[in-house]
């Protein structure tokens, strides 16, 4: 090994944001942030050097998902700041993370960047659809391998275009991500702690996401004894919910469950307080929204029992295999460092770099791209949101990881926040531990 092959690369990364903006005719709130460039230390050539591209929301009506990723972007370069060993060869290692602030199109643009000009080697994407989708689909069709997360399996699978029964069109890309059956499971148990009609009011949009659980998650809430009642397919952005409300009320429904983007959410759940639907709910669950303690905060009493599914939670009994925290010392280092508290994202995209890393490790040549993407293919290992076994399906690109029940409760008093975020059920993963009994919404 010659003395480059020490030489480790520094990166400048996105800045942490100065001011809020407004972004786009919709008031979506964002984040105003700076291009940035990437900047080489003497002597770490493309050929001893690992390039990884990290795409996420930081801003836009997405932004709550990518809110913690500076901090754990942070841990992990500091963990690889002295370089990834692959067999016997120390390499530099540079993470290339870029904000899609939203948007699919600009998700895509940014892919195609970090691929032609960057020449990464590896891609890691997370949070939905709008976001995986989109560069994933840039990473399909340039033959550069893309691990993805944080979006329902089926959504990224059958959502680009794959069909049921045939055989993967997908050589390069992969997610290890929830998927209806682990929602099916953890509802099913979480919606029994409680005595209702069964009768599920479902508000899923048209897109990605609600496309995806209409078709798969409906018909097995039905099969687990549920009654589903449909508002029908609404489009992101919608502002008036009145006739979906209405539905909801003459069927007298007990149950609540959505899978809408935050701000849709909080406009709908706001009209149902005004027209009294929240008054009869007894769980109102949540999905792709509820997730973060700003977006519960932000409404008041409103938020005060909601009910979601979490895929990780600072009581997980995992720790990062790359940087080596575990999941409660990575919650309480954030809140310090950023003097907020905790979310779910923090271990999801710890996560996403752990099984990235161990791919790269895995395979036979990290600057090979079909290596790379055949470690990916064959992947084994325990991250921190737990298991990630590419082996055992549901399909060749993807690996399920579990849903845990969970509630937002009102904190203890003299608690420093204003929310306490519970866990009620465990179906999905026993070594998870209960904390708390499901409360009733209403």
């Amino acid at each position: 090994m010659n003395a480059s092959d020490n030489q480790i690369v520094e990166t400048t990364r996105e800045p942490m944001p100065s001011r809020r903006t407004v972004l786009g005719a919709g008031g979506a709130i964002g984040l105003a942030m700076l291009d940035t460039k990437s900047v080489f230390a003497q002597g770490a050539d493309g050929a001893n050097t690992i390039r990884v591209g990290f795409i996420s929301p930081r801003t836009g009506p997405l932004a709550s998902f990518g809110e913690t990723d500076g901090y754990v972007l942070d841990l992990a370069r500091k963990s690889l700041a002295a370089g990834l060993t692959v067999g016997s060869k120390k390499y530099a290692v540079e993470i290339l993370d870029r904000d899609t602030q939203s948007d699919p199109a600009r998700a895509s643009q940014l892919a195609k960047a970090l691929i032609d000009s960057s020449k990464i080697d590896l891609m890691l994407t997370t949070s939905a659809p709008e976001t995986v989708n989109p560069v994933a689909d840039a990473c399909e069709a340039a033959g550069v391998p893309c691990l993805a997360t944080i979006v329902p399996w089926e959504s990224f699978y059958f959502g680009r275009g794959a069909k049921p029964g045939a055989p993967s069109p997908f050589k390069w890309t992969y997610v290890f991500s929830f998927g209806v059956a682990q929602f099916a499971k953890s509802y099913a148990s979480q919606w029994s702690e409680l005595p209702t009609n069964k009768r599920v009011a479902a508000l899923y949009p048209n897109d990605a996401d609600g496309n995806a659980i209409r078709e798969h998650l409906a018909p097995e809430l039905e099969k687990a004894g549920f009654t589903v009642v449909a508002a029908g397919p609404y489009e992101d952005g919608t502002t008036d919910y009145s006739a979906q409300i209405s539905k909801f009320k003459a069927a007298k429904c007990d149950i609540f469950n959505t899978f809408p983007i935050p701000p849709d959410f909080a406009a709908f759940w706001r009209q149902a307080a005004q027209q009294g639907l929240t008054k009869s709910i007894k769980i109102a669950q949540t999905a792709k929204t509820g997730l973060f303690p700003s977006s519960i905060t932000a409404l008041g009493p409103l938020g005060f029992n909601l009910s979601s599914a979490c895929y990780w939670h600072k009581n997980f009994p995992y720790k990062s295999p790359l940087t080596g925290v575990t999941s409660l010392a990575l919650a309480e280092g954030y809140e310090k460092a950023a003097n907020k508290q905790w979310t779910q994202q923090l271990g999801a995209s710890m996560s996403l770099l752990d099984a990235g890393f161990e791919a790269l490790k895995a395979s036979s040549d990290p600057k090979n791209k079909a290596s790379v993407a055949k470690a990916l293919s064959t992947l084994k290992t325990t991250t921190m949101v737990g298991k990630v076994d590419f082996t055992s399906g549901p399909v060749a690109n993807a690996s399920t990881t579990p849903l845990i029940g969970t509630q937002w409760i009102k904190a203890a008093p003299g608690s420093k926040y204003k929310l306490d975020y519970v866990i009620t059920e465990n179906a999905c993963d026993r070594n998870v531990p209960v904390a708390a009994k499901l409360r009733p919404y209403a």
